[in-house]
């Protein structure tokens, strides 16, 4: 955990009431957003702590996070570590699935521990949030 310190982690905020759609984002009582696009469902001090149902049999460690699109366009999520080299981390959107305005939710796999920077664009918009990603240890 020390090393969740070094990472600027992405800290999420409760949505204000003035915003209508707030309801309908998973994850709005902790969220981040530039006005066009918000990801809901931030981890408490930016820091995923995956048990064992969240990490595949290849390793890969998954999460979910919810988006509101308040611009036109489908959802992709990019990935990278900040802390030591890897794999990129990969999106999983459902293109189409969810219109092209509004809710999206989505899928996040991290290939390995550590600080990761994650990018969701729409269109020509863009968010990018960063976390920290620890699995427990057994038996805790």
């Amino acid at each position: 955990m020390s090393e969740a310190r070094r990472c600027p982690v992405t800290i999420g905020h409760v949505l204000p009431p003035s915003l209508s759609w707030r309801e309908g984002l998973f994850g709005w009582g902790s969220a981040y957003g530039n006005g066009k696009l918000w990801v809901g469902g931030l981890w408490p001090r930016g820091i995923i702590v995956l048990t064992p149902e969240f990490i595949g049999p290849d390793g890969r460690m998954g999460m979910k996070f919810g988006w509101w699109r308040a611009t036109n366009g489908y959802l992709t999520i990019t990935g990278r570590r900040l802390d030591a080299p890897a794999p990129p981390a990969t999106g999983v959107t459902d293109p189409g699935s969810y219109g092209i305005t509004g809710f999206n939710a989505s899928g996040v796999y991290f290939p390995a521990e550590g600080c990761w920077q994650i990018t969701g664009t729409v269109g020509a918009v863009s968010l990018t949030f960063v976390t920290f990603v620890i699995r427990t240890k057994p038996g805790t």
